[in-house]
């Protein structure tokens, strides 16, 4: 498999993983942890994880005040601020609004693109990202269910997690053409963990753990292990290889992840009209990948 096929897979696998948390998640808070309690198990259990690893295995610095500084920011948009607005978002409001706002995520990824990386913003991928939103919007609203009223202030938290994951998506990239995957994750998420304590402690000692059953146990599990280390650590290996907008690009696939989901477990049905509106979302993913800033395919993975 070639480079370019890698960087593909990897990021299909991420919207996946993340198409799938929106209702994972939502079966564990707030009835057995509350949003910021779920967000410290998470952050926390990632950052000891790859800390361990990139203490024993990689052994690698981050040099200079600027990159240290960098990564800070990184650790701030896309991992604290990041968290703390998605779930306590998509703890107020439903999951359909939240995937429907996460669709904005390539637009910011865009603007920050042009004003901190000067990425030239061409008519091709101007032209996918439409194309995508189109899609994405045309399927989120036919594949409603009963829940399609979404709390105002859980919709403008997700914007705001939109919004900070964009950026982190951007600031991040010139980091990843200096060092390896697994450090930089590694430090952003050291930085995460120590700004979530103080809001979610409170709520991680209040639930009684041993009355949980082992379905969410098995729910914890996955939003720890995929959600949060196996997609953070894909996700920032891949924009080594691309750009921050083609990265942004596949949140569009996350309501289609979520649909066929929903599909397999029998809560919603697959038709003719949503599979020509998921093709739309992978035509506009395509004419994003297909810009002048190509996959880089020789060269030699750092992870």
């Amino acid at each position: 498999m070639n480079k370019q096929a890698q960087v593909h897979a990897s990021l299909f696998l991420v919207a996946l993983i993340y198409g799938s948390n929106y209702s994972i998640a939502k079966e564990v808070m707030p009835e057995y942890v509350g949003p910021f309690g779920l967000i410290l198990i998470r952050v926390v259990s990632a950052a000891l994880f790859f800390g361990i690893f990139a203490r024993l295995v990689v052994k690698e610095k981050i040099v200079g005040k600027a990159d240290n500084i960098r990564v800070i920011l990184c650790g701030v948009t896309g991992v604290a601020v990041n968290q703390l607005c998605f779930f306590a978002g998509l703890n107020l409001t439903a999951p359909i609004n939240a995937a429907l706002l996460m669709v904005i995520v390539p637009v910011v990824v865009l603007v920050f693109s042009a004003l901190l990386l000067r990425e030239r913003i061409g008519k091709r991928k101007v032209s996918g990202i439409a194309l995508a939103c189109v899609g994405a919007f045309l399927l989120i609203y036919t594949s409603k269910g009963e829940q399609t009223t979404g709390n105002l202030w859980g919709d403008l938290l997700i914007i705001l997690n939109a919004t900070s994951f964009g950026l982190y998506l951007v600031l991040v990239k010139p980091l990843m053409q200096k060092y390896k995957a697994i450090t930089i994750v590694s430090r952003i998420f050291t930085v995460g963990a120590v700004l979530v304590i103080p809001f979610g402690w409170q709520q991680l000692m209040t639930p009684d753990y041993s009355a949980f059953p082992v379905s969410i146990w098995l729910a914890i599990l996955f939003m720890v292990f995929a959600v949060t280390i196996v997609a953070y650590l894909l996700n920032t290996w891949a924009l080594r290889y691309a750009n921050p907008s083609l990265v942004g690009a596949y949140i569009y696939l996350q309501p289609v992840m979520a649909i066929l989901i929903a599909v397999g477990v029998g809560k919603d049905v697959f038709t003719l009209q949503k599979a020509f509106y998921a093709l739309l979302i992978f035509a506009g993913v395509y004419l994003v990948s297909r810009t002048k800033q190509h996959i880089v395919q020789k060269a030699e993975t750092k992870l």
